[in-house]
């Protein structure tokens, strides 16, 4: 008998039909004597709705009573799975971040995990409960009710997994596994069987949608051995491990993730003297909007120039920031660029293999793509460039590594 933490995405539970059909397969893991906690998303678009909603009353929603809103997505779907369970006369039990209690942070909207009271979990699955919990949602110390950003429930899943001791955890979405690169863009994309967590912790944070990053970065901490898998369609789906003997001999690139989500903002002429950096930077930390890229160029005349990423939606908050420290420091210019993508390859591989840099430069060269920004890691190298070349960049790169053909 196995401890198994599943996952069911929106679309997973977009209807009942679909919710009834998760029922059915949470039982044949029970009829395989599993123990199965189960975490929900709130059904399809409901989220988005609740948002709507908010924004109709509040220009700006107050975070604590946007959190108390949309936390009942969730809620909703964990009634109606666990109800589905009792009518086949299977015993489960629904829990909210609350009840559970799930103690996060007080940042209401994008709250951390700190510690998850799994007493009452192990109860009902001595008890031959079904446990169903709400995905995305936790408390603070004050009792306050806290989410924990879009995808959360991908987090609630591993912390879940990871407090419990579970054998494995099961991220069932609609996509049957990881890809090479979205095969919405590449009709050649493969399914990965295995994927390490640094390989994949990379890929989410360079906008692969599949998984969201604190997900990976809890499993990869408590090694939770974690599976994509699909709701609709059987089969092995994407194993994400750490790195062993299997990946020794692990292809140079395993994948290519992109991310349109992101805009570039550049101050000019400002005095190159110690310090900059941090007021710059810092004063966009101060309004928690988290930066991406970042490259500084020191020009002839002792003024530096420092260009920056930001997500898409920070893109006006942070060029206001911007603009007043430009007017303390005495900066020439503040230019921004919404119309840019930011294009990684990534891969354990590129450890032990020289000249992946050059074939990416090369390869984007030879499809008249200019690079504007580039950043690098271990096992991984990214560049931002003009959004319109973003699909041609990404066909061309995961031809020119061979993603296509058999791993």
């Amino acid at each position: 008998m196995s401890l198994i933490v599943q996952k069911f995405g929106g679309t997973s539970v977009a209807t009942v039909e679909r919710i009834e059909a998760v029922a059915e397969k949470i039982i044949g893991f029970r009829q395989q004597g599993h123990d199965v906690v189960v975490v929900v998303s709130a059904m399809s678009g409901e989220t988005n709705r609740l948002i709507s909603l908010a924004n109709e009353v509040q220009k700006q929603p107050t975070a604590r009573e946007l959190d108390v809103l949309v936390s009942t997505g969730e809620q909703v779907t964990t009634a109606l799975l666990c109800m589905a369970l009792h009518e086949r006369q299977h015993k489960a039990k629904s829990y909210n971040g609350s009840q559970v209690r799930i103690l996060t942070d007080d940042a209401h909207t994008k709250a951390r995990i700190q510690k998850i009271d799994d007493e009452h979990i192990h109860s009902d699955l001595r008890d031959g409960c079904v446990v169903v919990v709400a995905g995305f949602q936790g408390v603070d110390e004050q009792g306050n009710i806290t989410t924990l950003g879009r995808g959360g429930s991908d987090t609630t899943a591993v912390a879940l997994a990871a407090a419990l001791k579970a054998d494995e955890c099961q991220i069932y979405t609609d996509v049957d596994g990881v890809y090479t690169t979205d095969p919405r863009v590449v009709d050649g994309a493969r399914r990965l069987d295995r994927i390490t967590f640094e390989e994949m912790l990379e890929m989410a944070s360079q906008g692969s949608k599949v998984l969201q990053i604190r997900s990976v970065e809890f499993a990869g901490k408590y090694k939770v051995p974690l599976r994509v898998l699909s709701s609709f369609v059987d089969g092995p789906g994407t194993l994400i491990t750490l790195e062993d003997d299997h990946t020794m001999e692990a292809p140079i690139v395993s994948g290519i993730a992109f991310n349109r989500d992101e805009a570039k903002l550049t101050i000019l002429g400002v005095p190159d003297q110690p310090g900059v950096a941090a007021k710059v930077l810092g004063a966009i930390s101060d309004e928690n909007i988290e930066v991406d890229v970042i490259v500084q160029n020191i020009a002839e005349d002792k003024t530096t120039d420092l260009t920056f990423t930001v997500h898409r939606n920070d893109m006006v908050q942070a060029e206001s920031t911007l603009r007043q420290v430009s007017e303390e420091l005495g900066a020439r210019e503040v230019k921004t660029d919404d119309k840019i993508a930011k294009i990684s390859i990534v891969g354990v591989g590129m450890r032990s293999h020289a000249g992946i840099a050059s074939r990416m430069f090369s390869t984007l060269a030879d499809l008249s793509i200019n690079i504007q920004l580039i950043t690098t890691s271990e096992i991984k190298i990214s560049v931002v460039v003009e959004e319109k070349y973003l699909e041609l960049a990404v066909r061309g790169l995961h031809s020119a590594f061979d993603l296509e053909g058999a791993p």
